[in-house]
């Protein structure tokens, strides 16, 4: 029926087809015609456009081009200079054009490349297990004068447990400050892994025979990449942004006496948001599950006096992370990441 409306439309209109063959003209248009399944129609060629450059044209830009005189300039500048020479080829950006078509066009300077590094995977289960360290710039009392701020960082307890605040980086300065934090601390032979970044210090031969003397695991972030000792830049970030840190330290021995002072406050007295609430030092300490005690006693005893203030029942005081991270693995099965605690 519709191929034969079709038919009849193309001599009374489709309007007259339908009401002779009595089919709504609804039911011809919505109503696909049948076809014959046939070859696809070759794709037209396209025409080239007025303005294209001939094929001589083209050549004759591409040998100005490459010759000697040109084959080191943009051609922009080629195409400046032939123009201060009374000369007209085409546009400069046609001359890229012609370039790209050839594979002429290329970054000239050889582009650094990073090759693929090793994720460093570090795991902290308990305090003096992983520890990081990182240096940092405070400003002195003139521009461009610095003290240098060495600070050891545990993960697991993020309590700052060594620190040294001298005019200079230096290896020895290193040196010194890890052999007598572990001294401290009390650390047994293949107890520790110590992570740095790529430092100059961090990567000092002395720096690592005393860490094999040691016998601590060294362990460093990958080149350029920013975020693989994320412990020691938080920390770090806690420290200026107190709102007595100064624009500039007026000497070292004030420079010492602030961080003395930021440290005590720091272990002792700041709540971590990343240990359920608890101070670095106590969970350093191992009293965590002690001051967790507590304070279950003293949310149990609010929520007997007023339960109705409590809308999800009984409360429960922050839990510690069982395990703090650096570049957590991929969860098996998942292609997920574990979240970092």
């Amino acid at each position: 029926m519709i191929a034969a409306v079709k038919e009849l439309a193309q001599t009374v209109g489709v309007a007259t087809a339908c009401q002779a063959l009595d089919l709504p003209r609804s039911g011809f248009y919505r109503r696909p015609v049948p076809t014959t399944p046939t070859e696809p129609a070759p794709p037209l060629a396209r025409m080239a456009p007025p303005r294209t450059l001939s094929v001589a044209e083209q050549a004759e830009v591409r040998a100005v081009l490459n010759s000697e005189r040109f084959q080191d300039c943009a051609p922009r500048e080629v195409y400046a200079t032939l123009l201060d020479e009374l000369t007209y080829l085409c546009s400069w950006r046609t001359m890229y054009r012609l370039l790209a078509k050839d594979d002429a066009v290329r970054e000239r300077r050889n582009q650094l490349r990073h090759p693929a590094y090793a994720k460093p995977e570090l795991l902290a289960t308990r305090p003096n297990q992983t520890w990081s360290w990182d240096i940092t710039k405070l400003r002195g009392p003139k521009p461009w004068t610095y003290f240098y701020l060495y600070v050891i960082l545990d993960i697991y307890s993020r309590c700052v447990v060594g620190w040294l605040l001298a005019e200079r980086e230096s290896e020895e300065l290193a040196q010194e400050l890890i052999q007598e934090t572990c001294a401290k601390h009390q650390i047994l032979p293949g107890q520790l892994t110590l992570h740095a970044d790529n430092g100059s210090a961090m990567i000092a031969k002395s720096v690592a025979q005393l860490l094999i003397d040691l016998d601590v695991v060294k362990s460093h972030s990958r080149p350029h990449v920013s975020d693989d000792n994320p412990y020691s830049e938080a920390q770090f970030k806690t420290l200026k942004y107190r709102p007595d840190y100064p624009d500039r330290f007026g000497s070292l021995v004030e420079a010492r006496a602030w961080a003395q002072a930021f440290f005590a406050w720091y272990n002792h007295e700041h709540h971590h948001t990343g240990l359920g609430l608890l101070t670095p030092a106590v969970v350093h300490a191992g009293q965590a599950e002690v001051v967790r005690q507590q304070r279950q006693a003293t949310l149990q005893a609010a929520y007997e006096k007023h339960p109705d203030r409590f809308v999800k029942g009984a409360p429960i005081p922050a839990a510690l992370p069982e395990a703090v991270w650096i570049n957590p693995p991929k969860a098996a099965g998942s292609g997920e990441a574990a979240s970092r605690q």
